[in-house]
């Protein structure tokens, strides 16, 4: 009986150690796999970052690129974060005709717009961008009946004078915004009590805004 039993515990002993062995082996698979994972996601951690920041950096170069409008025509607002025209295009009151001293300047915003749009459509050709050109009439708090009305045509009335030269945007890349902020929006003049001031808002503001969708 002794002799079994000592024979038993004998052939125990091997069958431990391979299990032992066994599991350490386990642990060390387990050990290497959990490390490499986790060294994977640290290495696509630093690679999104460094997309992301890239990603910032093309917007940023994209929001410049737009600024890039000539000081000719355009100045830069800071209160209100935008560009303007350095010459006011007023109207008279009550209409939406735009006074024949103006036409050249606003023929000429037009053609700088449509070469600067040619412009980043060939720098960021493979990007997924496009612009928003908006065209805002503004009016003033004199009486009228349609002042909201009264400044989309005077906000027409600039597009239908860039058509008529021949000053056409590629739909590919830019959307054409024709809008009417009334006796509303920001940046206006103060009134001064008698319409002085506030007949300066009958007038025209156009801006682009870039449209940035997905970038590599």
């Amino acid at each position: 009986m002794m002799e079994n039993d000592h024979d038993g515990q004998l052939n125990l002993w091997p069958s431990f150690t391979d299990l032992m062995t066994t599991l350490f082996f386990v642990m060390l698979v387990l050990y290497v796999l959990t490390f490499a994972r986790l060294k994977m996601q640290q290495i696509e951690t630093e690679k999104s970052k460094e997309a992301t920041e890239q990603q910032l950096k093309t917007i940023k170069d994209i929001q410049a690129a737009v600024k890039q409008l000539p000081t000719r025509y355009f100045e830069y607002d800071s209160t209100f974060k935008r560009f303007t025209l350095k010459q006011q295009i007023q109207f008279e009151n009550k209409k939406d005709v735009i006074r024949d001293a103006y036409a050249p300047t606003l023929i000429g915003v037009g053609r700088s717009i449509a070469s600067l749009l040619d412009t980043l459509k060939a720098n960021y050709k493979e990007k997924d961008i496009s612009y928003m050109i908006v065209i805002e009439g503004m009016a003033s708090k004199l009486r009228f009946p349609d002042n909201y009305g009264l400044s989309y045509k005077r906000a027409l009335a600039v597009y239908n004078l860039w058509q008529q030269h021949g000053i056409h945007f590629d739909p590919s890349v830019a959307e054409v915004q024709i809008a009417g902020s009334g006796e509303g929006g920001i940046g206006r003049f103060n009134e001064d009590g008698n319409g002085g001031r506030d007949s300066m808002n009958q007038r025209i503001l156009i801006q682009i805004i870039p449209k940035i969708g997905k970038i590599d």
